[in-house]
């Protein structure tokens, strides 16, 4: 599977920030803007994740994957005429019309 979406490796970065990095930035010092180092590091982490996410979805959208929700093109939101929401129901006074 990695052969054929190699842009989803965009996903190991913030494994790879926060949990394998860690024992080697454990340290109170040096001192960034007067923070310890750890805290500093998981402040980049934590700003650096969606950059890598939003990275990978824009690989897939690229190779055609995203945005596909289903067969009928319709997204879990898309409502159809025999959804409840459609005919009023689960509204008060709603339901069939009388």
């Amino acid at each position: 599977m990695l052969t054929h979406r190699p842009h989803l490796l965009w996903l190991l970065v913030p494994y790879v920030l926060f949990l394998g990095a860690v024992p080697f930035v454990n340290r109170a010092e040096p001192a960034v803007l007067g923070l310890p180092f750890l805290f500093v590091w998981l402040l980049g982490a934590t700003l650096v994740t969606p950059v890598a996410v939003w990275l990978a979805w824009r690989g897939d959208r690229r190779a055609g994957r995203a945005g596909r929700t289903s067969r009928t093109g319709r997204g879990s939101a898309g409502r159809t005429a025999e959804s409840p929401a459609a005919n009023g129901a689960g509204r008060p006074g709603g339901g069939e019309a009388r």
